[in-house]
């Protein structure tokens, strides 16, 4: 078990399933037949060609010419192509994906054994396996779109500054950021994490040293009052039981007091480290200061976020859009979340915090109804492509009534709340606001509702959760191989046509 066997597993599926599709579906595909051709102006060294339809920045198409580059000597060799330019076609192109995602599964698995260094290799091959599987992520993997090579970049740029290589960190950022433009959000996200991670690590570092002067002083005043002969042999094995007993004791205490502190505790501590740290923080993270500051140089130059079809993609104020994000990762990780003893820990932590539980369900539900009410939006593209989940959803689901957009706001309040209550486990509270912050920062400007947006997010709860039951990770991966299964058999055996445009149409994500 290991990255080799994560890597292989997920080949496995990988490498077949990328040959039926193309084998039936050869041509372009929605999305496909804007950027494979911009993808194939690069290859022939048309750079200032650009298609105004398309929103994202070039980068995988740079990623795309490379992996050309790389492909063609054996191509060449074999006779399978004679120019360069014959090294992307649609195939070659959408391989771009499958291999990014075979680096995602390993990413998932170093992540893993970085962030959680006690779980064993055997679990962490489970877990990057089932995550690989998630049916967002899975489904994309065949075709040519940005999501997989933008979920690596993140995840390379997580990797790396959970390694304190900054540099390389930002470096990978400013590259997801070059092939969608919200990664910026997410790399904001990581320098902060990394920030709390610091502030609160100088404060364990403080707490311990100040616990082991006051257990060391304590166990000499007993050592002193001993016998002399045996003082020394009692010493010795004292001082290295304590000194284990104390570490042990002191990162329990900060660590329990830290999770039971308040929001607020933690913001004035952030604040007043911070400012005391304030030049060594500046200069260990100037390398994402300066993708900020580029990235709001683009934005100046380029007069919008989205590089082409703006009017289609202008920021809107979409609230609602976190209302569903919510959902759909409860609903993604149901083997976990609804278990009884989830629900138990839940109410437990809900009775024991009240009446402040009350307050902050009371304000989510009120902010949740104007979310819904005020900032839902109904995108044209959404009411009138019925190739997607969403087209179905919202029209039988969401508008079924006139109220039930609104009898749903509970079960998107529970939502939330669920995740939180995971996630806070584990995470400090100024952590768990950092994240919503991100998620909506990315999700909110969105006005089309598309599932895929939420894949980022979604891997960010599941890799600091903190997931341990087996048996939930094993009816995950079940049930996102059923989905997987159904969505792909929609897409290439039930094509249908419409009355209003030529060629075959396929349900998609």
């Amino acid at each position: 078990m290991g990255r080799a066997a994560v890597a292989a597993i997920v080949s496995l599926w990988i490498i077949p399933v990328s040959i039926i599709v193309n084998r039936i579906v050869p041509e372009p595909y929605m999305d496909e037949i804007f950027h494979i051709p911009q993808a194939q102006q690069y290859c022939v060294g048309n750079f200032r060609n650009w298609d105004p339809m398309i929103t994202t920045p070039p980068g995988l198409y740079v990623l795309s010419l490379v992996h050309a580059a790389v492909l063609y000597p054996v191509l060449f060799l074999a006779d399978q192509a004679s120019l360069f330019s014959d090294t992307c076609s649609t195939v070659i192109l959408r391989s771009t994906n499958c291999i990014l995602a075979v680096l995602c599964s390993v990413l998932f698995y170093e992540i893993f054994t970085m962030w959680r260094p006690t779980l064993d290799d055997r679990r962490a091959t489970l877990y990057s396996v089932i995550l690989s599987l998630y049916p967002l992520h899975w489904f994309f993997t065949f075709l040519y779109y940005t999501d997989v090579a933008s979920l690596a970049a993140v995840l390379s740029m997580h990797l790396a500054s959970l390694k304190k290589n900054y540099w390389l960190s930002a470096l990978l950022g400013a590259f997801a950021v070059s092939m969608r433009q919200t990664n910026i959000i997410w790399v904001l996200f990581i320098a902060c994490s990394e920030v709390i991670g610091i502030v609160f690590s100088t404060q364990r570092n403080n707490a311990r040293v100040g616990y082991l002067d006051s257990v060391s002083m304590e166990e000499s005043q007993q050592i002193g009052s001993s016998y002399l002969g045996t003082a020394s042999n009692l010493r010795k094995r004292k001082a290295i039981k304590v000194e284990d007993v104390a570490e042990d004791t002191v990162v329990a205490s900060v660590s329990t007091s830290t999770c039971s502190a308040g929001l607020l505790d933690e913001i004035k501590v952030i604040l007043s480290t911070s400012w005391s740290k304030k030049w060594e923080i500046l200069i260990t993270f100037s390398p994402f200061f300066m993708v900020l500051a580029a990235f709001l140089a683009f934005i100046w130059w380029n007069g919008s976020i989205v590089l082409g079809a703006k009017e289609a993609h202008s920021v809107s104020p979409h609230f609602a859009q976190l209302m569903y994000f919510g959902l759909i990762s409860v609903l993604a990780t149901a083997p976990v979340h609804f278990n009884m003893d989830g629900h138990a820990d839940l109410l437990k932590s809900f009775w024991k915090n009240r009446p402040l539980s009350f307050i902050l369900s009371f304000a989510a539900i009120i902010a949740s109804f104007i979310s819904i009410h005020f900032f839902s939006i109904a995108h044209p593209y959404l009411l009138a492509d019925n190739r997607h989940y969403t087209f179905y959803l919202w029209r039988k689901v969401i508008m079924a009534h006139q109220f039930m957009k609104y009898l749903l706001v509970p079960i998107y309040v529970c939502s939330w709340f669920s995740l939180f209550s995971m996630l806070g486990r584990v995470k400090r509270k100024i952590w768990l606001m950092v994240y919503f912050i991100a998620t909506a920062a990315v999700l909110v400007p969105a006005p089309l509702i598309e599932f895929r947006y939420y894949t980022i997010p979604f891997y960010f709860f599941m890799l600091n959760s903190h997931i341990t039951n087996d048996r939930g990770w094993l009816l995950m991966g079940l049930l996102y191989l059923l989905v997987n299964i159904f969505t792909m058999g929609m897409f290439l055996f039930h094509p249908f046509r419409w009355d209003h445009e030529p060629g075959i149409q396929r349900f998609i994500w």
